[in-house]
């Protein structure tokens, strides 16, 4: 049997839908649509270890923001996404005024799709060291430290395991945990930015589960910010028939097709480009509710 691979909840709640009969309620799962800046958002809230069984995710609130503006370069589209990012985890945080936060960026800078979580690290406005330092000048700044963790293939050391030395080291209040992951369909691949309290499992995207980064295992709030880059092969497949009218072909016929290939866009590079900085600009104004984009862009000039 094929299944249809995907890290968004949105698309694991769809694919429930799918197989499901219609008057079938999803029970532990409820989901709502709202706009924000512009942007749609959808935030599937994971109630009960029944929804949680439902979709395959852990329990906790998941919020998916549509970026489709930014792709077609809409009038501030950059500056109403990184608001929007910036507002929708700024619920999610809950952080007590002053207290630390630690950025993570997870993945392989030297590979564009798995370069998400890299890329948005070196668009983090890092205060910890001003804020002790120079606080007459940066005293009103939220601390904050990022950390590019590499991946085992090339530091030899388990991202999880770094991420837990550094938040043990630095204590901070939250880690906010950013990486690349998998869609079920193309139209989401790098047009759409997934937000959780739940924390993440580095590498799961493409199935190179790793330790996962939870409150578990690190001892404090987790946020994962993820965006699809990539799609599995045969779930793309699988969707191309259906869409081309191919319902009635047989499951177990794809079941292993493309198995172990990932499929992106052309134009990755500069799509990763792209959302690294919105992402970037929405975490450093959500940890720091006082500043404007233009704030931050003076800060990282």
């Amino acid at each position: 049997m094929l299944k249809r691979r995907t890290d968004l909840a949105l698309e694991a709640k769809e694919l429930w839908a799918e197989s499901a009969e219609k008057e079938t309620k999803l029970e532990g799962v409820r989901a709502r649509d709202s706009l924000r800046e512009g942007y749609q958002v959808t935030t599937v809230d994971i109630l009960d270890e029944q929804g949680a069984s439902s979709l395959g995710k852990p329990v906790g609130s998941y919020v998916t923001v549509q970026l489709d503006a930014l792709a077609r370069r809409e009038e501030d589209a950059f500056g109403r996404a990184a608001r929007a990012i910036a507002a929708e985890l700024g619920g999610l945080l809950r952080l007590p005024e002053g207290a630390a936060c630690l950025v993570v960026g997870l993945g392989n800078r030297a590979i564009t799709p798995d370069a998400i979580g890299p890329g948005v690290a070196d668009h983090t406005m890092v205060t910890r060291h001003l804020v002790e330092q120079v606080p007459e000048h940066f005293g009103s700044f939220r601390p904050v430290a990022a950390l590019a963790a590499g991946v085992l293939g090339t530091t030899g050391v388990e991202s999880g395991e770094l991420v837990k030395a550094v938040a043990e080291k630095i204590r901070p209040g939250c880690v906010i945990a950013v990486d690349a992951l998998a869609s079920r369909s193309m139209d989401r691949v790098c047009s759409t930015v997934q937000l959780a309290d739940t924390g993440i499992v580095p590498g799961s995207g493409v199935g190179n589960h790793r330790t996962a980064l939870n409150r578990e295992t690190l001892g404090v709030p987790v946020i994962a910010v993820g965006v699809p880059t990539v799609v599995d092969a045969g779930t793309l497949a699988a969707d191309i028939l259906a869409e081309a009218g191919q319902e009635r072909l047989d499951p177990e016929a794809l079941a292993g097709a493309g198995e172990g290939l990932m499929v992106t866009p052309r134009d990755i590079d500069q799509r990763v480009a792209d959302l690294v900085k919105v992402i970037g600009y929405g975490i450093n104004l959500a940890l720091h509710p006082g500043l404007t984009v233009e704030d931050v862009d003076l800060f990282l000039s």
